[in-house]
């Protein structure tokens, strides 16, 4: 990076480094449970739910049944950021010091990594029992729910097979909704809808949300969709396309805490000066983070237009 300083110089005609636009902040965090971690690994317990019964004889015998007690386990990895080196003598005739944006960008650059690795764990396989070495993919039977880009609902246990490539629509949020309703998520938890901006567009070109009646928010006068049915939404660039059908982007319909993030270092940021390389200074970042998909149901993912 030190043969790239020079751009900063002093005569040059700007005295302050521009960072380019980029996303800063971790989207997806917030949408987590957060855990703590030491180690490269941890599970996290599940106790699935337990119908009452209808009691029997008068001083009968106390009814025993053991609780649908599972775990999933969760990985840790660790990221950094390649270093920068500032040279002495280049820091020296620039006006201002690059330092602070050199560790702004790393920070940055984290950030994006811990969406990524959430986005991963909302579509990628989950891995369950004692010792994590049973393998539960997104569209197994019980797991997640999976709506094709149609609006139509996949058949439990079965990947997307539908090649219609159509943008966000109210119906589709209907749906997503219903999906989520049937599961019984507790509506207490926040709901949100994460796309990328072509299906955001899509969406506040509808009629239904263009309307005051139908919008309380008025997302068109702020230029975007904050709460709408339910859902709060984050739009993300970051979001993968399907494996077998490029045009379709995988967006998901989702409830808090579905997803657990176990962070065992938060973005850390090195500033040390090299003397093995001249006094450079050196800007150095890393992060150890993992997430897990804890709770299928509370996921749909459906496709959506691309473009």
């Amino acid at each position: 990076m030190s043969l790239q300083i020079p751009v900063a110089f002093v005569d040059q005609f700007k005295a302050n480094i521009l960072m380019l636009s980029q996303q800063k902040q971790a989207k997806l965090r917030m949408c987590c449970r957060p855990e703590s971690v030491t180690g490269d690994t941890m599970y996290v317990e599940r106790i699935g739910p337990k119908d009452a019964q209808l009691r029997g004889a008068r001083h009968g015998g106390t009814p025993i049944s053991d609780a649908q007690h599972s775990r999933r386990k969760l990985s840790m990895a660790d990221y950094d950021v390649p270093a920068d080196l500032i040279d002495k003598p280049d820091k020296l005739k620039m006006i201002i010091d690059p330092q602070s944006s050199y560790v702004q960008n790393q920070v940055f650059s984290l950030n994006r990594a811990i969406d990524d690795v959430i986005i991963a764990a909302l579509w990628g396989p989950a891995y369950e029992g004692h010792t994590g070495g049973t393998t539960i993919n997104f569209y197994d039977a019980g797991e997640c729910t999976l709506v094709n880009s149609d609006g139509t609902i996949e058949t439990a246990g079965s990947d997307f097979d539908d090649d219609t490539e159509t943008p966000l629509t109210i119906a589709k949020l209907l749906t997503c909704k219903e999906i989520l309703d049937n599961a019984e998520i507790d509506e207490e938890r926040q709901r949100y809808f994460l796309t990328n901006p072509h299906n955001i567009n899509m969406l506040l070109n509808t009629t239904e949300v263009k309307s005051a009646d139908y919008n309380t928010v008025k997302a068109l006068a702020q230029g975007q969709i904050d709460t709408f049915m339910g859902f709060k939404f984050i739009k993300s660039t970051r979001l993968p396309n399907d494996d077998t059908d490029t045009g379709a982007v995988r967006s998901f319909a989702f409830a808090q805490d579905a997803i657990v993030l176990a962070v065992a270092e938060e973005p850390s940021v090195d500033v040390s000066v090299r003397n093995d390389l001249c006094n450079s200074v050196q800007v150095y970042s890393t992060l150890s983070i993992g997430a897990t998909r804890v709770e299928g149901p509370a996921v749909v993912q459906i496709l959506l237009d691309a473009a």
